[in-house]
């Protein structure tokens, strides 16, 4: 066998939904881009979203809309992907890396509450693999800390904590739509708030600033019958980026977004035959606490001391395996930041990412875990 690490599943609908958009002659920006934020916040339960071309923009904006002073810093944790860490440097901010729990890969309490100085004005949790940070707790502190939040969803959609969605308990929730996700718009991104003044920001920040809803403040005194001349005004009153999402990946989306629980679902399935074949073995455990009965988890994984040796025997069986990820502040760019997490740094070595994705088959599963199981007897 070959199996993928990830894929995406699309299928005639998602073709029958972008022959739409080409049937219209419109495929930028548009009312396709429009109904799938309406959907957005109709599934995740909140007052509005806006789709963008990634999560790495969305993060970007969410601090951007903020208005931070240039030298604050933002704390994220030692362990995610290079965007979570970007959005701060790329608004003239300082990232605080913050030290992992052992178990869960998020963030760590205590070292948050360390590193805390006067200068941090933001958290940006991560929800690790679609594991819960503990969000609460964190919003607890930056509360009394007066911080924002802005959670980090590129690796869950649609997961229910305590009641309500991942990415709707801080100030700016960021999902991701890359290939490789929940679920796909080929590349893209959504952000989602309660904040109707901060979302206003947003929208034109994510089209070069555009915004075609302006007060057209020297029209005011116009006679009524000359106004319907100026469809084509804009004004542009901020620092706005091309991140906009366009028509072709919102088609993909809206029926992306309908397939998504079942998609959700036979997740959730392959982790519990993932976690029930691997019990017991001596030399591989599990990379997180995971509950497929209560979260949404884009990537599953394990933990082996011998992780090298895994990844050489399961390419040799065919599989796909990956590392997510090692310690931002060991990168070379990051370097500068590092102000030592020991944690992250201990545990990392021993990751490994194994294939999930709603496509795999039972036979293809349980392949992996003889494979897994037969490795364990042989390291």
């Amino acid at each position: 066998m070959n199996i993928r690490l990830f894929k995406p599943s699309l299928g005639e609908e998602e073709l029958q939904s972008i022959k739409g958009s080409f049937d219209r002659s419109w495929v930028g920006l548009g009312e396709k881009v429009k109904q799938f934020e309406t959907e957005w916040s109709k599934f995740v339960g909140c007052k509005s979203s806006v789709g963008l071309n990634s999560a790495t923009a969305a993060l970007q904006i969410a601090v951007q809309a903020f208005g931070f002073t240039p030298g604050k810093k933002i704390m994220v944790p030692s362990i995610t992907f290079a965007a979570t860490a970007f959005a701060p440097i790329y608004n003239g901010l300082e990232p605080v890396f913050v030290d992992v729990d052992e178990d869960t890969v998020s963030m760590s309490l205590e070292d948050m509450e360390r590193k805390y100085t006067k200068d941090v004005v933001a958290i940006i949790p991560v929800h690790y693999a679609g594991h819960p940070a503990k969000i609460e707790e964190i919003l607890a502190f930056a509360k009394a800390k007066n911080l924002k939040v802005i959670e980090d969803c590129a690796h869950t959609a649609g997961a229910n904590y305590h009641g309500k969605i991942l990415g709707t308990w801080g100030d700016i929730g960021c999902y991701s739509f890359e290939e490789k996700k929940c679920m796909t718009t080929g590349d893209g991104g959504m952000m989602c708030s309660d904040d109707a003044e901060l979302m206003e920001y947003i929208k034109p920040a994510r089209w070069l600033g555009i915004n075609k809803e302006a007060s057209m403040y020297y029209t005011q005194d116009m006679p009524d019958e000359r106004k319907p001349a100026y469809h084509w005004h804009y004004e542009i009153s901020l620092l706005g980026y091309k991140y906009n999402m366009n028509d072709l990946a919102a088609s993909i989306g809206l029926e992306q977004l309908k397939k998504l629980p079942a998609m959700n679902k036979r997740r959730s399935e392959v982790i519990r035959t993932y976690m029930e074949g691997i019990k017991g073995l001596k030399q591989i455990g599990l990379l997180l606490p995971f509950e497929p009965e209560q979260y949404v988890y884009q990537m599953f994984g394990v933990r082996c001391e011998k992780r090298d040796d895994l990844i050489l025997f399961l390419k040799s069986r065919g599989i796909s395996t990956g590392v997510h990820y090692f310690p931002l502040q060991m990168h070379p760019y990051f370097k500068k930041w590092d102000n030592g997490c020991p944690v992250s740094e201990k545990i990392w070595t021993g990751f490994i990412t194994l294939p999930l994705h709603s496509s795999l088959t039972n036979e293809e599963v349980n392949y992996i875990i003889e494979a897994l199981q037969e490795a364990d007897a042989k390291l």
